[in-house]
């Protein structure tokens, strides 16, 4: 009966394969149901048609303001005299407001670790009945222009990275990178982990001020960010050239203070001890790029996602402060030796601000060796990211992927894309073990969950088509 016939076949594999083994003439069309099929987001997406050209302009707005953004380092500084809000017992955290009853294991570790290292308190037990006395206040980095990686605390006398985005005029924050091994950003919080916050807090954080001093300008963020994307880098995960580049900027500096010679080497050898290093400069930057976009009226561009370790949560540009969330997962990956999917805690940090800004994920094109340390294959990098521009409002004009003949990298995750499409941003993340004090445990890669992005979009449309 198929002898003739001519079929299409939308979709569904397991009819094409049917068809096939009858003899049939059948090609087989890529198809997925608008929102996924979900009826109720698909009444939400038809009712925004109505101001679709609202949104639009308000999304192109969105990706402007990204794109024009210049966040340049000026310095570094202690918390508490810079970010805002920040006081003595206030413990700033990585993603969306979570209870001190349902902090994850390395956040809370990280948490008890940071009041000793405060002088707070006397050890680890003492620490955990401030916590438990409510004598301890917490917040969200996102509430304070800052963010963290991992763990993401922020506590008083730790010193950060002051980015100033010179377009726009906002500021942003983030903790200088520890390292690699045992730190307090995994939740370890052991006495040398701790001995080691105080150098940096003592001699490396100080040097780099006094550094960044003698530059007239600063130090251009964006622009080492876009060279290191045509070295290969994504400047999330990967960032070996990016941390060269940063020390090829810091030396000269150095050089012009009085510091030491064998000082500026011991911390020169440390920074290149550990290709990370640049991840937390470009963290602030990405913060003082895309917080550009908050309360940007109509806007469907997220302006912020993170993880606590227990939910991921985002913001909306349109929809202001309020978060959404949903259960963090679990990534999948490579683990370092002795460890498996079993000793992993959820998803955690405010690193993917990065994908927010069109890089990390966004860009693993630009980083086809980044597999080795996240896993996957190179063509997996290269997938994930051209899956990317469907789900963003726009491109970078800064931010280039070589492989794909310089295309922009996708900026501005959009959440009627998403929604409608059903397919959440990539993430690609570091893994710290479950329990805290351990560290981490190995890299690995995972989807956002999509209910996060549903709410958000029936949020969105309640605020939007009220005002109509």
């Amino acid at each position: 009966m198929f002898k003739n016939d001519k079929i299409i076949n939308l979709g569904v594999t397991l009819f094409y394969d049917a068809l096939k083994k009858q003899g049939a003439e059948v090609k087989n069309a890529k198809f997925t149901p608008f929102a996924g099929g979900d009826v109720e987001m698909a009444a939400v997406l038809d009712s925004l048609e109505k101001i679709k050209d609202e949104i639009s302009a308000a999304n192109a707005e969105a990706v402007r303001r990204i794109n024009e953004s210049t966040p340049v380092l000026i310095g570094t500084a202690r918390a508490i005299d810079v970010i805002p809000g920040m006081k003595k017992n206030l413990i700033l955290h990585a993603g969306p407001p979570v209870v001190k009853e349902k902090m994850c294991g390395p956040v809370m570790g990280a948490v008890l670790g940071a009041l000793v290292y405060e002088g707070l308190a006397g050890d680890l037990k003492e620490a955990k009945s401030l916590v438990d006395r409510g004598e301890i206040e917490f917040s969200p980095c996102h509430h304070h222009s800052a963010v963290g990686p991992m763990a993401g605390i922020i506590s008083a006398s730790m010193w950060v990275y002051v980015i100033e985005n010179k377009k726009f005029g906002n500021k942003a924050y983030c903790t200088l990178n520890e390292g690699l091994g045992k730190v307090l950003r995994f939740g370890a919080n052991s006495p040398d982990v701790l001995k080691h916050l105080k150098w940096m807090e003592e001699l490396l954080a100080p040097s780099i001020n006094e550094a960044i001093k003698q530059s007239e300008n600063g130090i251009d963020i964006k622009s080492i960010t876009s060279q290191a994307l045509m070295m290969g880098d994504e400047c999330h995960n990967r960032n070996v050239a990016a941390t060269n580049m940063f020390i090829k900027e810091l030396i000269p500096l150095f050089l012009k203070t009085g510091i030491a010679k064998n000082v500026i080497k011991e911390i020169i050898d440390f920074i290149s001890s550990n290709p990370h290093s640049y991840l937390n400069v470009s963290m602030a930057a990405c913060k003082a790029t895309v917080d550009t976009t908050m309360g940007l009226k109509n806007s469907t561009v997220v302006s912020a996602m993170a993880r606590n370790g227990t939910e991921l949560g985002i913001r909306v540009a349109g929809t202001g402060e309020e978060w959404f969330t949903a259960p963090a997962g679990i990534p999948k990956g490579l683990y370092f030796a002795g460890f498996d999917e079993n000793d992993s805690g959820l998803d955690l940090g405010d690193s993917t601000i990065s994908e927010s800004a069109g890089i990390g994920a966004n860009a693993m094109a630009s980083a086809p060796a980044i597999v080795k340390f996240v896993g996957g294959t190179p063509d997996d990098a290269m997938k994930f990211t051209k899956q990317t521009y469907d789900i963003c409002a726009g491109e970078s004009v800064n931010f280039q992927v070589p492989y794909l003949n310089f295309r922009g990298t996708p900026v501005g995750f959009d959440i009627m894309k998403i929604v409608a499409k059903k397919l959440p941003p990539f993430i690609n993340t570091g893994i710290a073990h479950k329990d805290a004090g351990i560290g981490q445990i190995g890299a690995g890669l995972l989807y956002a969950p999509m209910d996060c992005f549903k709410q958000a979009l029936k949020r969105f449309a309640e605020i939007a088509l009220k005002e109509k």
